[in-house]
């Protein structure tokens, strides 16, 4: 989700300093799944990869496909 998408409400103090984010509830669990999307990248980043060949072959082995 892209920042410019986020339709936030800003809650502010008494001097107008922002101190709290208001999101509707449906950007706030697309936030979510990006969050836990990019810790399963991050968590994968050295693993082996696969050329699409590879992978097409595999998945029509195990009839996948």
């Amino acid at each position: 989700m892209h920042i410019e998408n986020l339709h936030p409400l800003y809650i502010a103090d008494e001097s107008g300093k922002r101190i709290s984010v208001i999101l509707p509830i449906a950007e706030f669990e697309k936030l979510l799944e990006d969050l836990e999307d990019l810790a399963i990248l991050a968590k994968r980043k050295n693993e082996p990869t696969v050329t699409y060949t590879e992978l097409m072959a595999e998945l029509k082995r195990d009839r996948l496909l």
